[in-house]
């Protein structure tokens, strides 16, 4: 598992670069989140001695077992549905919280990170499929979101984070989130995962959310 994880870590290191410079961007531009949830240490071992340094967990209390005691140089995002009662966990451990899509939610987070005096950088989720199972708030309520969050929160969303959905194609979706992006002032695109990313790179995304690529599937 370890030679497999670390091959397949470079393989999916080089295909970004390729998709990178595919797309005329410059080298370095994206960023690999290694999405880490639930697989096993050993999986993720040599992933780590590889270079990687920016991982991408699901749950608060999963990543704060994992990585508490690692957390030297490195950077976590929160890529999961996060709970208004584990808002103070989430601000204490992660870099970057990829899911506010809610005003409560909003409300919680400016709290903790008023109390902390920590303020990791925050994307607003967009549910670009409208999808009632997912969280994210809906596109068209999306820009007055974003302005809530600022105006009445304080807060300061750097980008937006999407899934579009299952067996449709996903460039429309990565299309529409760039657009939200562009007319809201935010630099910063989380999308595409194993099976899209290069598509996610050509649409502008500055970080890909990579797990079963890299890590293989999960048990």
């Amino acid at each position: 598992m370890a030679a497999s994880s670390a091959d397949a870590y470079s393989d999916v290191v080089a295909r970004i670069a390729r998709a990178t410079q595919a797309a005329r961007r410059p080298a370095g531009e994206v960023t690999l989140v290694a999405v880490s949830k639930m697989q096993p240490w050993e999986a993720i071992a040599p992933v780590l001695a590889a270079g990687q340094t920016v991982f991408g967990e699901n749950r608060v209390q999963e990543a704060t077992e994992r990585w508490a005691e690692r957390r030297a140089d490195l950077t976590l995002h929160l890529i999961g549905p996060l709970q208004t009662n584990k808002t103070a966990g989430a601000v204490a451990l992660f870099d970057v919280i990829e899911t506010l899509d809610r005003e409560k939610l909003a409300r919680a987070l400016a709290d903790a990170v008023q109390k902390q005096g920590r303020s990791p950088r925050l994307y607003v989720q967009v549910n670009t499929g409208e999808e009632p199972q997912k969280a994210g708030v809906i596109p068209a309520q999306a820009d007055a979101f974003i302005a809530l969050a600022r105006s009445a929160y304080g807060l300061a969303p750097e980008g937006l984070m999407c899934i579009p959905p299952a067996g449709e194609p996903a460039g429309p979706h990565f299309a529409l989130l760039a657009g939200i992006a562009a007319r809201n002032g935010l630099a910063k695109l989380s999308m595409g995962m194993s099976d899209d990313f290069e598509t996610a790179i050509a649409l502008g995304a500055t970080s890909v959310r990579v797990g079963s690529a890299v890590f293989g599937a999960r048990a």
